[in-house]
C-alpha cells in the first residue's frame, strides 16, 4: 500500500489567520488521506504564466513597482502554517499564488484535482467588511464559480441575537 497521498485539500491562508482554518483543513486532509496544500494569494499581483513546478510568473498591478517577476513565497506565512500544523503529521506544502484569491484557489484546486477547498470567513471589523464589500466574499465566489465543495470555517461567529454587521 502506498503512503503517498493521491488527493489534495486546498486551504487559503493569509498572514495572521487564526489556526482554526489550517487545522480544520488538516483534519479533512487526514480523514481523506490527502496532502494539504496551503495557498497564499497575493491580490496586489497578477499571474502571467502558471508554472507546473515552482513559482508562477507574476507581476505587480502597479507597473511602477520593481518587484521580482514571480509569486514569491512569504516566509512568515509559511512559518505560521508550519506552527499551526505542528504535531498533525499531515503531509503538506505551501504555494504562493498571485491574482484574485477565489480565481487562484479554484485554479489550483482544478490543477490538483483537489477534494475540496477550505477558507475562513472574513476578518472581523470595518476593514474586513470594506474589503468584502469591494471584492466580494471569497467563499461565495468559490461556491458559485467552480464545482468543488467549499468548507467555510467561521472565524468570528456572532450569537443569534447579535447584529453581525460591524459597529
Amino acid at each position: 500500500m502506498s503512503t503517498t497521498p493521491t488527493t489534495h485539500v486546498v486551504v487559503g491562508v493569509v498572514l495572521g489567520q487564526p489556526p482554526a482554518v489550517v487545522r480544520t483543513a488538516a483534519t479533512f486532509a487526514r480523514r481523506f488521506g490527502a496532502e494539504l496544500v496551503c495557498a497564499c494569494v497575493d491580490p496586489a499581483r497578477y499571474t502571467l504564466e502558471h508554472a507546473v513546478d515552482g513559482p508562477d510568473l507574476a507581476v505587480p498591478l502597479d507597473p511602477d513597482l520593481l518587484d521580482p517577476p514571480v509569486a514569491e513565497p512569504d516566509p512568515r506565512v509559511e512559518a505560521m502554517v508550519a506552527e499551526h500544523l505542528r504535531g498533525t503529521e499531515v503531509p503538506w506544502r505551501y504555494r504562493a499564488l498571485a491574482g484574485g484569491p477565489a480565481r487562484e484557489l479554484a485554479r489550483l484546486a482544478e490543477e490538483l484535482d483537489a477534494a475540496m477547498i477550505v477558507v475562513g470567513t472574513r476578518e472581523a471589523g470595518l476593514r474586513g467588511s470594506l474589503r468584502e464589500l469591494v471584492n466580494g466574499s471569497v467563499a461565495a465566489q468559490l461556491a458559485h464559480r467552480q464545482h468543488r465543495p467549499v468548507v467555510v470555517v467561521p472565524l468570528a461567529p456572532s450569537a443569534d441575537d447579535e447584529d453581525p454587521s460591524p459597529a
